[in-house]
């Protein structure tokens, strides 16, 4: 096969967009300072001083208190998936 006039592989283009996807994926999760582990959704993570984040797993290993605790959302959360409140859940009055 010949090379495109760009140069460029279509397997070297379809590597190179994975990686990218991967890396702006990772860039912007949020992982365990011990263990490096990306939390399950609905998982808890603790937030400890200077935001450090421990996964539920390691948390028992450390006997400081965490500021919070958190559930792990989904990457979108917020994004496309609202809760609604429905009729029975809202208060009356």
């Amino acid at each position: 096969m010949l090379r495109p006039l760009l140069g460029i592989w279509e397997r070297d283009l379809e590597r190179g967009l994975l990686r990218k996807g991967v890396g702006a994926r990772a860039a912007g999760r949020r992982s365990c300072a011990d263990c490096g582990r990306t939390p399950l959704v609905g998982e808890t993570i603790h937030i400890y001083e200077h935001g450090r984040v421990v996964c539920e797993l390691c948390r028992v290993r450390l006997s400081a208190v965490p500021e919070r605790s958190e559930l792990m959302h989904h990457a979108e959360q917020g994004q496309t998936v609202r809760l609604l409140r429905t009729a029975a859940a809202a208060p009356h009055g």
